[in-house]
Order: C-alpha cells, then structure tokens, then sequence
C-alpha cells in the first residue's frame, strides 16, 4: 500500500505565501495558541511534512518537541522573511550527530 502525504508550511503570511505557488498548503498563523491549533491539526489530518518558520516554532517550542519524537509529521523549521534564528539548523546538526554519532556538518 502506498501512502500519500500532504505538504504544509506554517508562519507568518508575508514569510509563506510563496510556497502557495509550489502547491504546498500554506497556513497563516498570528499567534502561539492559533500556532499550536493548527500545527496539531495539520499532524492529524495526512501531513507527512510541516515546514514551520522559526518565529512561529519559537512561539510553540513544547509543541514542536511533541512531534519530534514523532515519525510522520516530520517539522521542519525554516526561516522567515525576516531571517534566520539559527534554530533549524541547530535542530539538523543535532539530528545528524544522533543519527551519525558525530557532527558531521
């Protein structure tokens, strides 16, 4: 059986509205609690990856830790139209050193 999962990206409108134009489902939020809804809908309803931009992932930090423990969704942090925090390549490097045994980045 082969499983189809959808693609999401979560932030601020001005940050994600591009990613309409690729055929990703964009979802403009504005603050933590319409963050945290979303993000826990997207999960439940065939989202295989959620792209989140780091402002809004900062707001949500106990939220993004729920599902990193998880396989599907996978969150994915990027950065905003505003730049970067640096939290999503943190979140790789370590993810690499956990899967590799050394940071290899």
């Amino acid at each position: 059986m082969i499983y189809m999962f959808k693609i999401a990206v979560v932030g601020d409108k001005d940050s994600i509205l591009a990613f309409k134009a690729l055929g990703v489902d964009v979802f403009s939020v504005y603050d933590s609690e319409e963050a945290r809804k979303t993000v826990d809908t997207i999960a439940r309803n065939n989202y295989g990856i959620i792209f989140i931009t780091e402002q809004i992932a900062n707001l949500i930090p106990d939220t993004i830790e729920r599902y990193d423990k998880e396989i599907i969704p996978a969150v994915i942090l990027i950065p905003s139209n505003q730049g970067t925090l640096n939290i999503g390549m943190s979140r790789i490097n370590k993810n690499v050193e956990k899967a590799v045994g050394s940071n290899i980045l």
